[in-house]
Formats: structure tokens, C-alpha cells, sequence
């Protein structure tokens, strides 16, 4: 069985869920589907094909979030990743990144993280404190708005924008993190997403999120506060209208994980959630001669690639 590299922008893994749909595979940069194919069945993964340093070589990682792959057949069990050959991609790695509530599009799946889940079908869970500064808020003037995504206006998307940045920079996230507002508008684009917005007393944006639809769950995908507004901490209303929404939907709301499992933002999410789902993960080395040739300046066994470690 070998797999194959089609610069087709990921076309034939689309489907009409946030993860793989075409505004959000433009917003991401997807350039390339793999196929993997046997008589009767298929996979195909969208990739964001990326050249490596100094090498005249390239690698591949799937678009962020939980995209998965389109997948035809195998109804019995996924395939091996080594029982594939790999070599007709061209690439030296592909870090693929599985759906969430579905079987991994491969067999020997690495369980990465685990997410946090409102599930309307369960009891609500919500701390008393949080439930406490919510009716604050509202007591105070806050109010929570959801925006439709493509009906989001240049004011609103600029609001967000200004909340979604100032929250990166103090967190000092990576400037792959730091969308500008062009990727903003093209993922809200997406039929099924919206725009939360909560408008502080004066009426400017205190803080927000992008949710979009995908896979039979309804996505927290990026948010942020305004500074101004952090010691009210109105994100707590943005993410209480987010569950007010998938009880509407009778669908489950991912709220994600945090940086690093049991860290203070995966905290602040279970505070909210009522289940958990594990987020999957698959390393694939398509050339181990480069791959070891490549990585053999890294210090870190645990990143991969190890050859793009922060700490290599």
C-alpha cells in the first residue's frame, strides 16, 4: 500500500465541516492532499506542505485544529502506517492531527491531550464562582451578541481582532498564532461559524470567540479579552452564551485543552465542561535516512519533528 502527494489544495479531503472546508483550508495555507489507497478504500489528509531550512527538503503538518482525513472503506480497522509506503510523498515527516469523537484515520493513533466537553445531553456543570461573575457582568452591563460569521461586519471583526492580538501577546504566543485580520475573515466565511462578541459597558469589545461547526460538535476555535476588561473577566459570558448555543444545537461544545495538560487554561475550561475526549495525534516518518540525518542536532526527544524542536 503506498501513499501519494496531489498539490491539489486539499480538494479531495473537503467536506462541508469547519476543519475541512475550503474557507478554512485557504485561511490555513493548505497546499497538498496524501492519498493513501487500496482496492476498495481510501484516506485523504490536507497538508500544509512546508520546505526545511538549509535542506532543499520538505515536510508537511496538518492544518491546526482537528481536521482529520476524508476516509472511504476500512469499515473493520484502520491501516498500519508502517504497512505504508510513504516514499512517493516526497516528504521527510507529516504530523497529522486526528478529528475528535471519531476513530483515527490510522491504527497506533498517540493520544496527545484530552479536551474539555460540554455535553448537553448531561447534567450543566458550572463553578459557583464563575456563575457568580457571569450574573456580575450582566448586572454591570455586559452583554454577549453571536454573529453568524459571515454576516460579521469590518467592526465587529476589527473588535475581535484587537481583543484576540492582545491576548496572544500577553500570553507570548508564537507568531504562528498571531492571525491577522484577513485569516480571521476567511475562516468566518465558513457558513457554520460564529462570532461571540461581549461588549463592555461603553459599549467597545471586552472580549470574544470564533466557533464553527464540525464533525457533530460545535468548536471553540480562537478567543480573547480586551485588557482593559481582565480584571472583569467577561470571557467567562462569552464561553456561557457558547454553551447556551450547543444546548440550542443538542451539540456537544469542544472548549479545547490547555498549553500543557493540568495548566491553569485547562483549569479554567473544566470549569465549564462536564466530559472530556482525547485529542489524537500520528508522527509519521516518510524518509528515516534524512529524518535521523536532520535531527541529529536536536537536544529534544519529545518534539516532532525533532529537527524543528524549539530546543534543538
Amino acid at each position: 500500500m503506498a501513499a501519494g502527494l496531489l498539490p491539489d489544495r486539499g480538494a479531495s479531503a473537503e467536506t462541508d465541516d469547519f476543519f475541512r472546508c475550503r474557507a478554512f483550508y485557504d485561511a490555513e495555507g493548505v497546499s497538498h492532499t496524501v492519498r493513501v489507497e487500496s482496492d476498495d478504500a481510501s484516506i485523504a489528509l490536507p497538508l500544509v506542505v512546508r520546505q526545511i531550512d538549509g535542506s532543499g527538503l520538505a515536510d508537511a503538518v496538518s492544518p491546526y485544529g482537528y481536521p482529520g482525513a476524508a476516509v472511504l472503506g476500512w469499515a473493520d480497522a484502520p491501516p498500519d502506517p508502517a504497512s505504508i509506503d510513504w516514499s512517493g510523498t516526497g516528504l521527510v515527516s507529516i504530523f497529522i492531527r486526528e478529528r475528535l469523537a471519531a476513530d483515527p484515520c490510522l491504527a497506533g493513533a498517540t493520544t496527545r491531550s484530552r479536551v474539555q466537553v460540554h455535553e448537553p445531553a448531561r447534567d450543566r456543570r458550572l463553578r459557583a464562582r464563575f456563575a457568580e461573575q457571569i450574573r456580575r457582568n450582566a448586572r454591570l452591563g455586559y452583554r454577549v451578541e453571536a454573529v453568524p460569521g459571515p454576516e460579521a461586519s469590518e467592526e465587529q471583526l476589527s473588535g475581535f481582532h484587537a481583543a484576540y492580538t492582545e491576548t496572544m501577546e500577553r500570553a507570548g504566543a508564537a507568531q504562528r498564532y498571531l492571525f491577522d485580520r484577513s485569516y480571521l475573515a476567511a475562516v468566518l466565511a465558513f457558513e457554520r461559524s460564529w462570532l461571540f462578541l461581549c461588549h463592555g459597558p461603553e459599549g467597545l469589545t471586552a472580549a470574544g470567540a470564533i466557533v464553527g461547526l464540525s464533525d457533530g460538535l460545535l468548536h471553540y476555535y480562537l478567543g480573547g479579552t480586551a485588557g482593559a476588561h481582565l480584571g472583569r473577566s467577561p470571557f467567562k459570558n462569552v464561553v456561557d452564551s457558547m454553551v447556551g448555543l450547543a444546548d440550542r444545537l443538542e451539540m456537544p461544545l469542544n472548549l479545547g485543552g490547555g498549553v500543557r495538560p493540568g495548566d491553569g487554561l485547562e483549569d479554567f475550561k473544566r470549569g465549564f465542561a462536564n466530559a472530556e475526549l482525547p485529542f489524537h495525534t500520528h508522527e509519521i516518518v516518510c524518509d528515516r535516512d534524512a529524518y535521523r540525518r536532520l535531527a541529529e542536532a536536536s537536544a529534544s526527544t519529545e518534539f516532532f519533528p525533532a529537527y524543528r524542536s524549539p530546543a534543538g
